[in-house]
């Protein structure tokens, strides 16, 4: 990882939700100036590193794994994962611990106090998405472990500091005081893994719930006459919907849907990547389940979506491509939403005075640098022609 105590990156910055021709300053791991329009380089630091694009870092709410790495109790998953991470344009992660036996918790929020992370995209919590879900929109998970889940498992991670979101079914006997609970705490609460009406979803809103689990996917469909949880994602401004923009979890034209009913503001993208990510095709795990990995999707012997081997910078492209969301909107929603749901002011944002968390982008949205906290993590290997 490359230290530089003060540099410059020169390119078209994403401000808000469009690119403006700038210059950051980069001084002591923060941005210390944000200058707009070109500035020559006898104004800056001896060091000027060009992009054409150059973001906010990206922050995944929804990693379940990758690059031969899936989350459990050992704290070399978590390492490992982030420094994989940078290639893709992340520079901060939720590590997503999927529907697990009550025993396998307190392992893993003991790993978390022993990882150790010096040159990756940045840990940030976990996401800890079950068993309080619905077993009959289970997807992937564990039926026999959401059954099992207990009062007692709910209360334990009440006392835990490195949660940052749990998804969990609003309809779920005791959910509403379960999402108050978390909220109360500064956890963000995603709804999904639901069978709701209508009705109950918005309950869950109403008791605090900011986000939607992967719009689309494992929700009760729409009905005209019983609208259901996706109905209620879409049309209520007070949460934000998960996408996968993988085309396999959702149509290109349910992703064109969504981003007119709810607006570039209302959609978080995620990847909801697992451990075959970045390997190929093959037979992998994820939880105790064998996954079948081929060149678009990873699913179970009967054929349902075990996570995904989307990456974040893929995703940009595939929204950029399907849509009329131009570059810097998609990348507004994997930057600033993410970091607006998480109450994190330090990411997601070009402002000075903040961490010089930042991915560079070449015309073709393939990222080229990856800078973490005023540090280059990594770069793209030059081209035998470059």
């Amino acid at each position: 990882m490359t230290q530089l105590s003060a540099f410059a990156v020169r390119g078209k910055l994403l401000l808000g939700t469009h690119l403006e021709e700038g210059t950051l300053v980069v001084e002591d791991g923060l941005l210390s100036s944000v200058l707009r329009g070109h500035i020559p380089d006898g104004n800056l630091p001896e060091t000027v590193i060009d992009a054409d694009i150059v973001s906010p870092g990206l922050l995944d709410l929804q990693v379940n794994g990758a690059f031969g790495r899936e989350v459990t109790a050992n704290p070399d998953d978590i390492d490992d994962t982030s420094r994989n991470l940078l290639s893709t344009g992340c520079t901060a992660w939720l590590p997503t611990v999927i529907t697990a036996p009550a025993a396998f918790y307190p392992p893993v929020f003991e790993g978390w106090l022993n990882h150790r992370v010096e040159a990756g995209a940045v840990p940030l919590g976990f996401h800890l998405e079950g068993p309080f879900i619905s077993p009959e929109k289970k997807g992937a998970h564990r039926l026999e472990c959401i059954e099992a889940a207990s009062e007692e498992l709910f209360a334990s991670w009440l006392e835990q500091e490195s949660i940052a979101l749990v998804t969990l079914a609003p309809e779920r006997e005791g959910a509403t005081e379960r999402i108050r609970q978390l909220t109360e705490r500064g956890i963000l609460v995603s709804l999904g893994h639901t069978n709701a009406t209508y009705e109950e979803f918005v309950g869950g809103i109403d008791a605090g719930a900011r986000k939607a689990t992967h719009l689309f996917n494992t929700m009760t469909s729409i009905h005209h006459r019983a609208p259901g949880a996706m109905v209620a994602t879409l049309v209520d401004d007070r949460i934000t919907a998960g996408l996968i923009p993988d085309g396999v979890h959702s149509h290109p034209a349910t992703i064109r849907l969504a981003l007119k009913t709810k607006g570039v503001d209302g959609i978080v993208v995620v990847s909801d990547m697992m451990s075959a990510c970045g390997l190929g095709p093959g037979i992998y795990s994820l939880s105790t389940k064998q996954v079948t990995v081929d060149a678009t999707s990873a699913r179970l012997a009967d054929g349902t979506l075990a996570g995904s081997i989307l990456t974040m910078d893929q995703a940009l492209r595939n929204l950029v491509g399907w849509s009329d969301a131009t570059p810097a909107e998609a990348l507004h929603m994997m930057t600033a939403v993410p970091a607006r749901l998480l109450g994190d002011e330090q990411r997601g944002r070009i402002v000075a005075g903040t961490r010089a968390d930042l991915t560079l982008w070449d015309p073709a949205l393939q990222p080229t640098r990856t800078i973490i906290g005023g540090r280059v993590g990594w770069e793209r290997e030059p081209t035998a022609a470059g």
